[in-house]
């Protein structure tokens, strides 16, 4: 019996492979599509799971430099957006006493993204950032805009409240945003309405813990697991205004937004409840957070807000901003008052050689520039920016930051910036505690600030920076 079964198990296998190897050799042989067919004749073919599948052929284009593989008639295209910036930077004059800060180079950004158009309505994208060899989740979302004037999405993406978070890097007029875009909302998982009509610009969406690395990920599980835990969540509003929609030549955005903020479980379990805001004063090649509010705990919940005007007449464009972040302790924890952050920046830039700055209208955000040279154009900027961490018992340091910089626009791939910045911390400037500020009344290094002895008002230093960067 066994012998037969044996026997009859064995026949059966080379049955099926048979008519496996007859079913690839009709689908290898059967004559592939051809794109000189008629509209109405439908092309199709069979996927690796054996479905009948319709097809559409493609053509392929650079489009300023872009891949892009598209077809117009059948609403379908799909691109690469692969952005690499390599900084390096130098820094001199730092106070006495202060820790040393060390020169060197970096891989600020190494981007691959994969954008996609579906059906004229549907919008997809994939971004993750390589750089330094760690693996970070960017964007990763689906939009739908078949409905007049309104666009929705949901996934991670980056929350419309400030326009220089919300500026895409390529596009900065210095290497890095202002100090006082620290504790503006970046990317976080949520859903998000977007309205847009010439004259007004608006978005509203509810958002839940951010979605980057392998260590944010984690604490969220082990919240959920260990605690039971919620992820938290924020409600983020914007309005714009844009009176100068008609011209081609200038633009003037006008916009409030607010952001109403519980704590996220992207911290470990034993900082759940708390926030923290620290910020880097030019560049990621000095590691140092001079401005680091360490935990705040007890948390309700925060309450930002930010006005912010920008414009552009032909080759000068300007931009400027008041940010607020109002962190409200739970009263029912602790009586600590609540915590009041703040931060401005004003900065301007001008292409020298007859370039046009560019207005992103479905974006309210500005896009990249039209150069006024066949070999590009240079493009000359100033800011002025200040951050302020000291509210309330909390004592996170501020600092004044003024930066010059010159960026020659190559072509639309190919950019590079070179900035000169000079910054001002205060005295509680500190790290945290980690840094040390200057010299005690001993001439010896010290965090402390009641120890400085002399100038009280914390390190001060220069730093010349550059960037090369390639985008295609």
């Amino acid at each position: 019996m066994k012998r037969i079964f044996t026997t009859s198990l064995m026949v059966l296998c080379v049955l099926c492979s048979l008519e496996a190897q007859a079913q690839r050799h009709h689908r290898h042989n059967r004559p592939a599509p051809s794109p000189l067919k008629g509209a109405d004749t439908a092309m199709t073919d069979v996927n690796q799971y054996g479905q009948t599948v319709s097809v559409v052929p493609l053509s392929a284009e650079a489009q300023d430099g872009f891949l892009v593989f598209q077809n117009k008639e059948a609403d379908y295209r799909i691109w690469f957006d692969i952005r690499v910036q390599t900084d390096g930077a130098v820094f001199w004059g730092a106070t006495k006493g202060a820790d040393k800060i060390g020169n060197g180079l970096s891989l600020r950004r190494a981007r691959f993204a994969v954008k996609g158009e579906f059906r004229k309505d549907w919008y997809g994208e994939l971004d993750m950032d390589l750089a330094d060899g760690v693996v970070e989740l960017k964007d990763a979302y689906m939009r739908y805009d078949g409905l007049e004037g309104f666009q929705f999405q949901v996934g991670n993406f980056k929350e419309n409240f400030s326009i220089s978070r919300n500026t895409t890097s390529r596009y900065l007029q210095f290497i890095e945003r202002p100090m006082a875009v620290a504790f503006a909302p970046s990317r976080h998982i949520g859903f998000q309405a977007q309205f847009d009509v010439p004259v007004f610009w608006a978005a509203a969406g509810v958002f839940f813990q951010p979605v980057d690395g392998a260590e944010t990920r984690a604490n969220v599980e082990d919240n959920n697991k260990d605690e039971g835990n919620s992820t938290g969540y924020s409600f983020t509003g914007k309005l714009a205004f844009r009176p100068l929609y008609e011209m081609e030549e200038a633009s003037l955005h006008i916009a409030l937004a607010a952001s109403y903020r519980t704590p996220k479980a992207d911290l470990s379990p034993d900082r759940y409840g708390s926030v923290r805001i620290s910020s880097r004063n030019a560049t990621v090649i000095n590691r140092k957070k001079y401005l680091d509010t360490g935990y705040i705990p007890d948390v309700n919940f925060e309450l930002m807000y930010t006005a912010e005007v920008a414009g552009h007449y032909k080759g000068l464009r300007w931009e400027a901003a008041y940010l607020r972040d109002d962190v409200h302790i739970n009263e029912h924890i602790s009586d600590s008052p609540t915590k009041h952050f703040w931060g401005v920046y004003a900065q301007a830039g001008v292409l020298l050689f007859g370039g046009r700055q560019n207005y992103d209208a479905g974006g309210a955000k500005y896009t990249r520039i039209t150069p006024g040279r066949s070999w590009g154009d240079l493009e000359l900027c100033a800011r002025y920016d200040r951050l302020d961490l000291d509210s309330n018992g909390v004592n996170g340091g501020a600092a004044n930051g003024w930066t010059v910089g010159l960026n020659y626009w190559v072509n639309s791939n190919i950019k590079m910036m070179l900035n000169y910045q000079y910054v001002k911390n205060n005295a509680y400037a500190n790290g945290n505690g980690k840094l040390n500020i200057g010299l005690n009344s001993a001439g010896e290094p010290t965090t402390n600030p009641a120890e400085v002895a002399g100038n009280k008002s914390g390190v001060g230093y220069n730093m010349l920076a550059c960037r090369f960067e390639i985008n295609f």
